[in-house]
């Protein structure tokens, strides 16, 4: 049994801003994962809740007049590891989330749920950061967006302004940062399946037309500090640099300069570093290879 005060479902998106609205105490679901499983511990006792999930507006994956890619709230992680687009220019984010929990979880998991949870362990989150997600939010006063690295602003705390109504509603990725870029991701955890990411680190590239050089580098990590967290000390040795061995490793070297990882039972902030070293060195090389280059 679950200990809720009320459930209201929403019919459209607007409904569900009029009832965030109506009920500013009450808390969004969309697949319940985490909501439902936080309710049988106690913890979300007695709240109210806004179901979004029949909005299937805010579903699936598609490409505006921009050509950004713009991915539904509500789509789960099994679409979007699926999905033609996602495979076509930024396979690493359906690589990513086909690394949550079990088929299950990525069955009825949503990107939304994901980012809203507003955890730095959120194995989509340091992809979005690396490909520079803008995230949509729709309220009383319209829509808002902002930089998913602005969109978190403390462990378990995202920008979403309830007394507005607001609800995530997309996530975009424009064109800048997916066009012509390669990218890898990597989870630590202590199992290799359903897991939560003791450190996760993704990179993408984008080389010159001669493949010599790297135009861009971007590298985020999760579970690096207390929110998922873009590293540009590694960026700066990489951009514009030619793709060499010793490249890579003062790349990998550089991650200590901006990380600052956390002691936990599931790995000591010494370890965290040490890994993170290694992730940002192999993530790195098998980027610029899937990019076409060749490491000197």
């Amino acid at each position: 049994m679950y200990d809720m005060k009320a459930l209201y479902e929403a019919q459209s998106v607007q409904d569900a801003v009029r009832l965030r609205l109506e009920h500013p105490e009450a808390q969004i679901i969309a697949g319940g994962s985490d909501v439902l499983v936080q309710m049988r511990e106690g913890r979300r006792a007695g709240k109210e809740l806004i179901s979004i999930y029949m909005l299937d507006e805010l579903r699936g994956v598609s490409m505006d007049e921009d050509e950004n890619i713009r991915i539904g709230s509500l789509t789960s992680f099994s679409h979007i590891t699926r999905d033609p687009i996602i495979q076509k220019y930024i396979n690493v984010l359906g690589e990513a989330v086909d690394q949550v929990g079990s088929p299950q979880i990525r069955n009825i998991g949503t990107i939304g749920g994901n980012t809203c949870n507003g955890v730095t362990s959120a194995d989509s989150a340091s992809t979005l950061h690396a490909w520079e997600a803008i995230v949509e939010l729709t309220g009383k006063n319209g829509v808002r967006r902002l930089p998913i690295k602005d969109f978190y602003i403390k462990a378990g705390q995202v920008d979403i302004r309830a007394e507005e109504g607001e609800l995530q509603t997309a996530i975009l990725i424009p064109k800048e940062s997916w066009e012509n870029c390669f990218g890898k991701y990597i989870k630590y955890g202590m199992r290799n399946a359903m897991e939560i990411a003791s450190l996760g680190c993704s990179v993408n590239v984008r080389l010159s037309p001669d493949k010599k050089y790297l135009r861009r580098c971007r590298i985020a990590y999760g579970v690096a500090g207390p929110v998922p967290m873009r590293v540009p000390s590694a960026e700066a040795v990489a951009n514009g640099s030619r793709p060499t061995r010793e490249m890579i490793d003062e790349f990998a070297l550089a991650v200590l300069l901006d990380i600052n990882p956390r002691d936990s039972w599931r790995a000591s902030k010494a370890f965290r570093q040490h890994i993170a070293v290694e992730m940002a060195r192999r993530a790195l090389a098998e980027s610029i290879e899937r990019a076409g280059g060749v490491i000197e």
